[in-house]
C-alpha cells in the first residue's frame, strides 16, 4: 500500500455556499464524520490531517515572500488528510466520494506522498 496525500480545495464563495447557515453547516459535518468514519472502516485512513486557516505565505526561490497559501485567485487550500491506496487510481476512486466533491462545490487534489528514507 501507498500513501497519498488528499489536499481539499474551495473557494471562500463556494465555502460560504455549502456552510453559510448553521443548518447547511450542520449537514455538510455531518457528511465528512460519515465519510471519514467510512475511511476508517476501511482501513485506508492513516492521518486524518488538519484544516487550514485561510492565511499565510509563500516563500519562492528568489526569496520573494508574498501573502495567501493560494493555489489560483480563487482557490484554497483548506485542508489535508493522508490516505493508504494501492495506487494513484484507487487514491481517486476514494477521493471522488468526498462531501467536498459530492456537492461540497470543491474539490481534492492526490498527490502520491514520496517518503524521504534516512
Amino acid at each position: 500500500m501507498s500513501e497519498f496525500i488528499f489536499l481539499f480545495r474551495s473557494s471562500a464563495a463556494e465555502q460560504r455556499e455549502v456552510i453559510g447557515t448553521p443548518e447547511r453547516a450542520q449537514r455538510a459535518l455531518e457528511g465528512w464524520m460519515k465519510w471519514v468514519a467510512s475511511l476508517e472502516a476501511k482501513g485506508q485512513l492513516k492521518r486524518k490531517g488538519d484544516a487550514l486557516e485561510q492565511r499565510g505565505k509563500v516563500v519562492r526561490h528568489d526569496k520573494s515572500v508574498t501573502d495567501g497559501p493560494f493555489i489560483e485567485l480563487k482557490d484554497l487550500v483548506l485542508g489535508y488528510m493522508v490516505v493508504e491506496a494501492p495506487d494513484l487510481d484507487a487514491a481517486a476512486e476514494i477521493a471522488a466520494g468526498c462531501p467536498i466533491v459530492v456537492g461540497g462545490g470543491g474539490s481534492v487534489e492526490v498527490r502520491p506522498v514520496h517518503g524521504l528514507e534516512a
